[in-house]
């Protein structure tokens, strides 16, 4: 045999042996049990998980390749600090044997209750111990407020205008300390404050709001107070009289505290991942672990995400900076009062699938970049960086941002529960997300939120996200931002700008992030919302609800073949050169347009509902190969909105996709997940008399009766009736329209239905209109504004 092919065969030989090898693996024990010799065996177990991770650490320095798993048994472990891994612990896994396996922040109590009066107990607790979370055999408790806590109540679970009056703030022996809890004025998400005193007029004196980045005082009606020992006047409510160490509670009926199980939160984090963009911790995996028991962190320091709304603290139950390839999986995360996930600055790969959480006090998965990061970054709406000083390389400057991970089949619900301005999946700063099979619901603002265009390349997809903005207003299901470099507060400085280099907003937006395969439902917004800016997104077979979509100013929007039940296509203040193109997609209503400076790229072969509703874009010379009828949907009393085989939307392009695929998929969690309300729909065919359309987003009538000229007192059953105003409308601010008004005349012509007054606004090249109005059965001279 020659020696080169010995040297071969030796070569296969070894190559086959270094395949078959198996790494090392070291199994460390942690159970309830305390045993004296611990040592992580499986006969003789650590009773904590801070044990095993620093045996854990100590392995790893003999023998950086071992591969180790931490296996806990069931039971509830109470952690002294948040568990730090760091790069030396690479690949390791911790592993519950179960969800019965309970981390928690919190520590038990063993009180001596007495009596303090006819309902309320009273307990001591060691000197200088604060806490802000307050359990009783699992279950939270609530921190005495007004007003007391109503579940059914919208706002705050109970709200009221007096909750810090001088009148109330004088009925409390000692208010500092209280918290202040306030909707945005706008209803754009929450504050929070500190009372930490009284001025000489008896109005609190306020630390904190930091919680929000839009300016704005605390709204005046939609208010509450907490953590004031004067309102412990109702069941299930308790205080911390940090000064004199003592907890007052007044207790559920069906309680013996003697034998009650309590618990307080003493920790903001329970593990923390972190290494670095150099060093990154790497194959780190967690699974099978209940999550529970973290402290509010709404009044740490707040850090703004760009020009969008948001500001948000950088910390969470499980936080990750700094990492690579690590996996969170089949674990729940309950009774957390501030964020449950966030990956911060670097992260790469990280994967969040098949996870319970629920009743969380902020956000449930954050993806957060580092502003380094960031090309000219500004940190407010009304900031913004001069054009001749922009960067204006695209793309992200540095690697402190999250990138390729993924959350997947996923079940959300009731997040928000303390702080306003959260989301479901909240992604800033960061590209190619991937959100996939995730049920989110019973959330205050969005399920979903992409607080600006850096830097695009997500992904989502079969998510089920409803039950949305239940505390708060003007956002959607999926709500966006892209007040990126191109972006100005000041609209015609930004319309000269995008005119001059009209690829600007791919600087930041550089990849094109996909919709697509979702079902939305919000009652309260948009079903879909791409708010300020947000530009380069391709939404395609998605089935909307009950509120559209919108598209405010923005570039390069391409929907297409999606289903917009009881609703239609919002277009606002588009720029002349949008290139948006919306196509094949079946709407129940004409267009909600309202200040357009053009009407996009392509607006064509869409289904509306009847030919009034087609005809405003028509005049725009829009949808000229659209047509009207009815979608013939299949089953929509069991939310299947499949057209059938000679549906008319066939004609126009639209194609059938899956109706069974939203949500989680997971069967532990598909068992339990809700699924959203079934709309009642519309049926257009029906309407008596000409349909209503939307102008300006009023709802707007041709006279088409006798009936109604009678009603209206015209000479002839001609012209255009108000039904609804919409209160923020151009046309309604000043001395403009009202409900009830009949436009007989606009711009100087007569006006005979919805038809002409459409014509008429088209030919306006001005920001008013001059309009004759039936108002009261008398004619009345008005000007009203457009935009």
């Amino acid at each position: 045999m020659k020696k080169s092919s010995i040297l071969i065969i030796t070569l296969i030989f070894l190559v086959c042996i270094s395949c078959t090898s198996k790494v090392e693996v070291k199994e460390i024990y942690v159970s309830k049990n305390v045993l004296e010799k611990a040592d992580g065996s499986k006969e003789l177990p650590f009773s904590n998980l801070e044990d095993a991770i620093k045996k854990a650490s100590e392995l790893k320095q003999k023998n950086k390749e071992l591969s180790i798993e931490i296996k806990i048994s069931s039971g509830d472990y109470y952690l002294k600090k948040a568990i730090q891994i760091t790069p030396e612990l690479n690949g390791l896994k911790i592993t519950g044997n179960s969800t019965d396996v309970r981390l928690k922040g919190s520590v038990p109590l063993n009180l001596d209750w007495r009596k303090f009066n006819d309902n309320v107990f009273v307990a001591d607790v060691q000197k200088g111990f604060d806490f802000d979370q307050l359990f009783i055999n699992e279950q939270p408790q609530i921190l005495a407020r007004y007003p007391n806590y109503d579940e059914k109540a919208k706002y705050w679970q109970g709200f009221a205008a007096n909750a810090i009056s001088k009148e109330r703030i004088a009925t409390w022996k000692n208010p500092k300390g209280a918290y202040f809890n306030a909707l945005h004025g706008g209803k754009w998400g929450g504050f929070h404050y500190v009372i930490t005193g009284v001025n000489k007029d008896g109005t609190a004196i306020l630390k904190g709001g930091q919680q929000n980045n839009r300016g704005s005082k605390p709204h005046e009606e939609y208010r509450m107070v907490e953590n004031v020992f004067e309102e412990l006047d109702s069941v299930g409510e308790w205080f911390l009289d940090k000064e004199n160490n003592k907890l007052y509670y007044w207790p559920l009926a069906n309680i013996n505290l003697k034998k009650a199980k309590v618990e307080v939160s003493v920790l903001k984090n329970l593990i923390e991942v972190v290494g670095t963009l150099e060093n990154p911790v790497k194959n780190v995996t967690i699974s099978n672990i209940s999550f529970q028991h973290t402290q509010r962190t709404f009044m740490e320091e707040f850090e703004p995400l760009l020009r969008s709304d948001w500001t948000i603290y950088r910390g969470a139950a499980l936080f990750f900076e700094g990492t690579e390839n690590c996996i969170i999986k089949n674990s729940e995360f309950t009774n957390l009062a501030g964020n449950v996930i966030m990956a911060s600055k670097y992260n790469k790969g990280l994967n969040i699938i098949g996870n319970h959480i629920h009743d969380a006090g902020a956000n449930a998965i954050s993806f957060v970049g580092d502003a380094s990061a960031v090309r000219s970054p500004s940190f407010n709406y009304g900031q913004f960086i001069d054009a001749d000083k922009l960067d204006t390389i695209a793309g992200p400057k540095n690697e402190l941002y999250p990138r390729e991970c993924l959350v997947a089949d996923n079940l959300i619900y009731r997040i928000g529960r303390v702080e306003k301005q959260t989301a479901g999946v909240q992604i800033s700063m960061a590209m190619d997300i991937t959100v996939r099979h995730n049920s989110i619901y019973d959330v205050p603002r969005a399920g979903i939120n992409i607080g600006d265009g850096t830097w695009g390349g997500h992904i989502l997809e079969f998510n089920d996200v409803f039950n949305t903005v239940l505390e708060t207003s003007d956002h959607g299901s999926f709500n966006s931002w892209g007040r990126d470099r191109f972006w100005l507060p000041k609209r015609h400085k930004m319309d000269s700008l995008t005119t001059e280099i009209p690829d600007m907003y791919t600087w930041d937006a550089v990849k094109t992030t996909v919709i697509r395969n979702n079902r939305f439902r919000c009652d309260h917004g948009w079903d879909i919302d791409l708010d300020d800016g947000s530009s380069n997104y391709h939404i395609y077979n998605n089935l909307l609800l009950n509120s559209g979509l919108k598209l405010r100013e923005g570039f390069n929007r391409v929907a297409e073949n999606n289903i917009m039940v009881n609703n239609s296509l919002h277009p606002h203040v588009w720029f002349a050169n949008s290139q948006d193109v919306f196509k094949h997609n079946i709407v129940a209503d004409t267009y909600q347009d309202v200040g357009l400076l053009g009407w996009g790229k392509e607006l064509d072969y869409n289904l509306f509902p009847n030919e009034e509703s087609m005809m405003k874009s028509q005049i725009y010379d829009r949808d000229l190969h659209s047509i009207y009828g009815d979608p013939m949907f299949k089953n929509p009393s069991e939310l299947d909105f499949t057209v059938a085989e000679n549906s008319p939307a066939l004609k126009i392009g639209f194609k059938n996709f899956p109706m069974d695929q939203f949500g989680v998929q997971k069967e532990s969690l598909k068992k339990i997940a809700k699924t959203p309300e079934v709309p009642v729909i519309k049926d257009s065919s029906k309407n008596v008399g000409s349909p209503v359309v939307a102008w300006l987003r009023n709802n707007i009538k041709s006279v088409d009766s006798e009936q109604e000229q009678s009603a209206y007192g015209l000479n002839s059953p001609e012209g255009v009736i108000i039904l609804r105003i919409w209160k923020p409308s151009p046309a309604v601010q000043g001395n403009g329209i009202k409900k009830g008004d009949v436009i007989l005349q606009a711009g100087g012509k007569k006006v005979k239905n919805v038809q002409d007054f459409f014509k008429i606004n088209v030919e306006n090249t001005t920001d008013v209109l001059d309009l004759v109005v039936m108002r009261n059965q008398s004619e009345k001279k008005i000007t009203i504004k457009t935009q």
